[in-house]
């Protein structure tokens, strides 16, 4: 017979794997980002999310903060034996970045000025722990200040030993008059290595991903 077990409280809630390790999951309490405050703030203000970790060893829920109006959280990421996330707090104009163990109580690194960053695609970027935002420029505000332009079929995966890496889609064969794909239609990704001023230091076929044990291939 199988065996289901349980959580210690059930809430319904859709449990995310976090890459890098196989014990803890987590869960936002609802879908809204950094970049939905914009949004928010004109209709009065938001009420606020909570970040949960769930502890598959031993079915805990660890919430590090209560819901507060006007704060919401960013996905975590595990590296250097940590779970790291970010906290938006609109009441206080902040962007706060914290380091956190289950059952521990969470370590507050740095903060930016909400004024000072562009919430589109906030978030933190292994293998070392940048806070960055990704739109038509890659900015990066810690643990140093740094911005590049990029095309818009290139995102960023990952930022290691100074180089930034990012994947970018290339469509070739397409017909654009009669709107269809031709007999030579090709579609592939590549994978661009830059440095932090933008400068293109490599370039390769392949797609870059990472698999929930933290590895990374090209495939």
């Amino acid at each position: 017979m199988v065996k289901v077990n349980r959580f210690e409280v059930v809430s319904g809630k859709y449990i995310e794997e976090i890459f890098g390790q196989s014990r803890i999951g987590f869960s936002l309490s609802d879908t809204t980002d950094f970049y939905d405050m914009v949004e928010w703030s004109k209709k009065g203000g938001y009420r606020g999310s909570i970040i949960s970790f769930y502890d598959y060893d031993n079915g805990r829920i660890y919430k590090p903060f209560q819901k507060q109006r006007n704060v919401l959280y960013g996905k975590p990421v595990y590296l250097k034996n940590y779970f790291w996330f970010l906290q938006g707090d609109y009441s206080e104009g902040k962007i706060t970045l914290f380091r956190y163990l289950p059952d521990e109580i969470p370590e507050m690194i740095t903060q930016l000025n909400i004024s000072d960053v562009d919430p589109y695609n906030l978030r933190i970027i292994g293998e070392d722990v940048h806070i960055t935002s990704e739109d038509d420029d890659f900015i990066c505000y810690y643990p140093e200040k740094f911005k590049f332009s990029k095309d818009s079929h290139e995102g960023v995966t990952m930022i290691a030993d100074g180089k930034v890496y990012l994947s970018a889609w290339v469509e070739e064969g397409w017909d654009d008059e009669n709107d269809c794909a031709t007999e030579e239609y090709k579609y592939y990704d590549k994978v661009i290595v830059r440095d932090f001023k933008g400068i293109v230091l490599s370039e390769e076929l392949g797609s870059l991903d990472q698999r929930p044990d933290g590895t990374w291939w090209i495939s």
